[in-house]
C-alpha cells in the first residue's frame, strides 16, 4: 500500500495519488501549513508578475469601460485612483486575503455538511487545513500564467491571462462582456478542485462517492448559476 510519509511529497502526490494525501492528512495536522504557503505563494506570484507587465494606461482604459457610462470629470477622477501601487495591492493584497477568506467559508461549509457523518472526528479547523490540499491544482494554474507573462509581447494583456485554464482566457471573451465572470469562474482547475475535494471527503467521512461529489460540487453549481442568471438579467 502506497504510504504518503511527508508534508513535500504530499504536495506531489495530491496530483497524482490524491486518497492517500488525504489519509495522511488526516491524521497529520500540520502537514496543511506547507499546502498554505505554496499555494499563497504560487497564487500570488503571477498577480505581482501581471501589475509590473501589463500596460497601465490601457488597463486602467479597460477597467473604465467595463463601468458604464461615466462623466469626463469621473473618469479622470477614477484614473487618478488607478495607479500601479493601487493595482498592486488590489491583485496581490485582495487576491491572498481573498483566498484565506474563501477557504475559510468553504471549510465551514464541509464542516456543517459532515456534522450528520457517523464517523464524524473533523472540527473546522481540520476542513481548513483540508481545503489547502483541494486548491493545490492552483498551483498548476500559476505556473502556465507565469510562463505566459514571460514569453507574452503585448502589454496590453487582459487579466484572464492569469486564469489561463478558464473559458474566459481559452475563448477570448472581454472584461466588457456581461459574461466574463461566469466565464473566468468555469476552468479546468475549478473542476480539479471538485474532484479533489470530492475524493477527500470520501476518505474523511462514510459518505457514498455520489454524496461526496454532490457536496464538493455544490458551491460552484449554485454560485456559476447565480451569477449566470445575472449576466441574464
Amino acid at each position: 500500500m502506497h504510504s504518503v510519509t511527508n508534508p513535500l511529497q504530499a504536495c506531489n502526490d495530491i496530483f497524482f495519488k490524491p486518497g492517500g494525501v488525504f489519509t495522511a492528512v488526516g491524521e497529520k495536522n500540520n502537514w496543511s501549513w506547507v499546502a498554505f504557503i505554496v499555494v499563497i505563494v504560487m497564487a500570488l506570484l503571477p498577480q505581482y508578475l501581471f501589475v509590473n507587465f501589463v500596460d497601465i494606461a490601457w488597463y486602467q482604459d479597460l477597467i473604465i469601460s467595463t463601468e458604464g457610462d461615466l462623466s469626463p470629470a469621473e473618469i479622470d477622477q477614477r484614473r487618478a485612483f488607478m495607479t500601479r501601487s493601487a493595482f498592486m495591492l488590489q491583485h496581490v493584497v485582495f487576491t491572498g486575503i481573498g483566498f484565506i477568506v474563501i477557504q475559510a467559508i468553504m471549510a465551514l461549509y464541509l464542516h456543517l455538511c459532515t456534522r450528520n457523518d457517523d464517523s464524524h472526528v473533523f472540527g473546522f479547523t481540520d476542513w481548513y487545513g483540508f481545503m489547502w490540499w483541494t486548491a493545490m491544482p492552483a498551483v498548476i494554474n500559476s505556473l502556465v500564467a507565469v510562463a505566459l507573462l514571460l514569453f507574452w509581447v503585448d502589454h496590453q494583456v487582459s487579466p484572464a491571462i492569469l486564469a489561463p485554464f478558464s473559458l474566459a482566457f481559452v475563448l477570448g471573451i472581454e472584461m466588457s462582456s456581461q459574461w466574463y465572470g461566469v466565464a473566468s469562474g468555469l476552468s479546468l482547475i475549478t473542476l480539479w478542485s471538485i474532484y479533489l475535494m470530492a475524493v477527500g471527503i470520501a476518505r474523511w467521512t462514510s459518505f457514498s462517492t455520489k454524496k461526496s461529489v454532490i457536496i464538493a460540487a455544490a458551491p460552484t453549481v449554485f454560485f456559476t448559476s447565480l451569477f449566470a442568471l445575472f449576466a441574464l438579467t
